[in-house]
Formats: C-alpha cells, structure tokens, sequence
C-alpha cells in the first residue's frame, strides 16, 4: 500500500524525545504493531512513528480508513482534538494547539457560503407549519461565537483564559530560542510572556543565561510596569510607558522579521 507523509500534518505531532522512540522502538519489534495506523485515502493521520520505525525494520502493521473526513481541515481538527485529549502534552502546546484550532474554525467560518434567508422564488424558507423557534433561531450567532471565544479555547486546553491570552503574546512577539526554553520547561508560560516584550537579542541573551537569567529578565520587566502604572502622570511614570510600549513594538517587530526571514528561507 502506497502511503503518503503529510508534512503540514506533522506540525501537529510533538517529537518523540530520544527515550521515548527507543521504547517504541524496543515494543515494535518484541511485540510487533498491534494498533492500526489510521489513514484518510493514501495520507497518514495516525501512527507517525509507528509507520517510520516499522518501515525501518520490516515489521509488517495494518490500516484502517477514517472515511468522515471531507477535507484536510477535518484531519487537521481531529489530529488536534486526539492530542487535546493526551495528559502527556504540555499546558503550553495544549494552548498553542487549541489557538491553531481557532484559526481553522475561524477561516472555514469566513470561507463558508452566505446562506439566504428567502429563496429565489420568493416563498418562505420553511413550511409554515414546521417552522422553527424563535429562540433556537436566535441562539445561533452566539453559539458560533462561542466556539471561537477565548474562554472555549481555554477550556479546550484545559488551561485559564489568562494563560491562552500569554500563550498568543508568545507565539506573537517570541523569540525561536524563548519559545523553546518554554517547551522544554526552562520558564513558566506566565514569565515567558513577560519576556516575549523585550526586543529579541535581549531574549536571545536571557535563555542563553539559563533559568536564573530569565527570571531576572522577567523581574525586571514586571518592575518597569509597575512604575507606570503607580506613576502614570509623573515624567518617570510617561517615560516607563513609552519605553514599554517603544520595547515592546520593537520585540513584535524582530519576532516577525524572523518569521519571515525563515519563511522565505
């Protein structure tokens, strides 16, 4: 059987670290693949690692085809919900899974054709006999939203609202090297986007200390704000904001650079 690789399916797949693949590793070829791999036509969609060490080792597995899938978006929101669902991933890819979530469901939305309330002829959209509860009609719109709302992605991460708010100022203003210190557990969510507002050489150089350093980095911003806010009307308390906001506009602006210069790589 012919079976494809999707590349911007694995994005969605957090790498197994070393230890973890040689246990894999170890259980395949003692006890051979007793899960099936799930595929949607040819493209794989469950059972990344099992299919690469199986294809290393000739260890024969078998496939079964999620047939529900109408697009890749489908496969690409179940691939979500399968990793939303495992205790092993972190609150911060939780978070950084259930915003990618969002903006799925947040372009299909866009993307879906207006519906008209009248047809062409003219006559009633529903038999006037059967038709629908006010009510159920009006709950529609905020339904919908809802399901876009911060507070659902937060539920969906099993995290607070708060630490979704955090999670995009990363992903936003970030550095590549405090993205991956917040991976690794290096620094907390919470002081990692304390962090993501200084300019990017100064989070390059804060992760490069270690813990200890960006924790101080951390301090040190969380003391620049609260000048401006218990002085806001004192020439210190004008110049710490405009500071900020100067810092914290120029971290965006390199974090975005960054992004693009790797993207046109």
């Amino acid at each position: 059987m012919n079976i494809t690789v999707n590349e911007d399916l694995l994005a969605y797949i957090d790498p197994l670290t070393p230890d973890e693949h040689q246990a894999l590793e170890r259980s395949l070829l003692s006890e051979g693949c007793r899960d099936a791999l799930v595929l949607w036509g040819d493209v794989l969609v469950d059972g990344h690692n099992r299919y690469g060490i199986c294809t290393k080792h000739g260890i024969p597995f078998n496939t079964v085809q999620h047939s529900q899938f109408k697009s890749l978006d489908d496969v690409h929101l179940w691939m979500i919900d399968q990793h939303l669902g495992r205790r092993s991933v972190s609150d911060f890819q939780r978070g950084v899974l259930a915003l990618r979530k969002k903006d799925i469901l947040a372009t299909r939305e866009q993307s879906a054709p207006e519906v008209s309330a009248v047809p062409a002829d003219g006559s009633p959209p529903w038999d006037e006999g059967n038709s629908p509860e006010p009510s159920t009609a009006a709950a529609a719109t905020p339904v919908a939203e809802s399901a876009l709302s911060r507070e659902a992605m937060a539920k969906a991460a099993r995290v607070s609202s708060n630490t979704i708010s955090q999670i995009e100022k990363i992903q936003k203003s970030a550095a590549p090297e405090l993205v991956a210190a917040v991976k690794s557990g290096t620094i907390s969510i919470n002081a990692a986007a304390t962090v993501a507002s200084l300019p990017v050489e100064e989070q390059v150089a804060a992760v490069a200390g270690g813990r200890k350093e960006l924790q101080q980095a951390a301090r040190q911003v969380r003391a620049a704000k609260a000048v401006a806010r218990t002085e806001p009307d004192t020439p210190e308390g004008v110049i710490a904001r405009l500071k900020q906001t100067i810092t914290e506009l120029s971290a965006e602006n390199a974090a975005l650079k960054a992004k693009l210069a790797e993207l046109s790589a």
